[in-house]
């Protein structure tokens, strides 16, 4: 049996379309982005779409190639609001399902503005922002929606990302667990999985529209243009890009 692990908001959806049909003996569970990365850390999930920056924290995960959840300027589902400016956030509340925007904003805020902010912890489900909290990471599916906090900046991550680098960001991979060689036809099957969810955006998006309770036209515009799937020369470059950032990052916190 192979223990495969998605992430559960919408954006995954055209990657796991008939996965399980496609990849026979394949156990497919959802989770969180940040709990996902925990299990795939742990041993209980062979391939998983993992968060860049734990692919890269790992070290050692193998990755299916030519496949992620990317975009190439606004995706529309990782924002940052600021209730006084962004260049004056001082503690933020991270979305509990984060950590590759997680560290992105944080590299971002930093580079631009030199700002460290304190970091606390935004529950799923969570709407109340209490004092000092002055800046709140949103991703996936509650970034789409209306947040009841008053703020009076926001920033697409997605759209920050490309305006400072010229390169697409990448924000997951199908990571396979040390060890683990996928048959080729296991690794077909997710390629076939991506082919079979994209001849059925229209059918997903109308199936999703309800559940999320957004407009057809919302969710087809989010999963044509705001979000991609194809992990090309560009996206490996822009990930690239990343990886060094987040070993500088890092390595500067840690320090300090």
């Amino acid at each position: 049996m192979l223990r495969v692990g998605a992430v559960g908001y919408l954006n995954t959806k055209p990657l796991i379309e008939g996965l399980e049909g496609l990849l026979p003996g394949c156990k497919l569970s959802l989770d969180i982005p940040s709990r996902l990365a925990d299990s795939m850390r742990s041993g209980k999930v062979d391939v998983g779409l993992v968060p860049l920056a734990e692919f890269f924290r790992s070290g050692d995960y193998g990755m299916i190639p030519g496949i992620g959840i990317t975009s190439s300027g606004p995706v529309g589902s990782v924002l940052l609001l600021a209730k006084n400016g962004l260049d004056s956030i001082t503690h933020l509340a991270m979305d509990e399902g984060s950590r590759t925007s997680a560290a992105l904003a944080r590299i971002l805020l930093h580079k631009q503005f030199g700002l460290l902010p304190k970091i606390h912890l935004l529950p799923i489900g969570q709407t109340v922002v209490p004092p000092p909290i002055d800046g709140v990471l949103l991703i996936g599916d509650r970034a789409m929606k209306p947040f009841p906090w008053e703020f009076s900046e926001s920033r697409d991550l997605g759209a920050w990302w490309t305006e400072e680098t010229g390169l697409p960001f990448v924000y997951a991979v199908w990571a396979v667990r040390p060890g683990l060689v996928l048959k080729p036809e296991q690794t077909a099957a997710f390629h076939k999985a991506l082919k079979l969810g994209r001849s059925k955006l229209g059918e997903i998006a109308r199936r999703e529209s309800e559940r999320y309770g957004l407009p057809v036209s919302v969710i087809s515009r989010y999963l044509t243009e705001q979000i991609g799937f194809d992990v090309g020369p560009r996206e490996i470059e822009g990930m690239r890009t990343y990886g060094e950032m987040l070993v500088q990052f890092e390595k500067m916190v840690k320090q300090d």
